[in-house]
């Protein structure tokens, strides 16, 4: 396997294995705790690797330097963490089942992230990804009966 196709694979299979641990842990998640508190642990530990890899892979000498470049992107998905794991906690509390609470939302994110480029990104949309669309509503409508 040469890098290039490595580097379009191992992305790919590192958000499927981390997206698998993640929806385990939060079906897993004990009803009784309080999501915040949980998500306290979750982020000291999120924290704790950063800053490692941070300092493995930027050599210290330029860790200010990288941290100079950060802007508004990274509040803002900071707090759309706190709302993705937030709500995965409370989809599985509401008796989703870890079969089909990740498939509908990622049905549902797929589609708005397709509106999303051709609006804010001015991609286009293909008419093989139109059907895509009305495939996915009806896999939508199929797994939530």
């Amino acid at each position: 396997m040469d890098s290039g196709t490595l580097a379009l694979i191992f992305p790919m299979l590192l958000v499927i294995l981390a997206n698998t641990m993640y929806n385990i842990c939060a079906k897993s998640t004990p009803g009784d705790v309080d999501p915040f508190a949980t998500l306290i642990v979750t982020y000291f530990i999120a924290m704790i690797i950063t800053v490692i890899l941070f300092f493995a892979i930027a050599r210290p000498e330029n860790a200010l330097f990288e941290l100079s470049k950060i802007n508004w992107t990274s509040i803002v998905l900071g707090v759309a963490i706190v709302g993705l794991e937030t709500g995965y906690i409370l989809i599985y509390r509401a008796g989703w089942n870890v079969s089909n609470a990740s498939v509908v939302a990622n049905i549902c994110l797929a589609c708005t992230l397709l509106v999303v480029g051709y609006v804010v990104y001015k991609e286009n949309i293909s008419l093989t990804q139109i059907l895509g669309i009305i495939i996915c509503i009806i896999g939508l409508i199929l797994v939530t009966k």
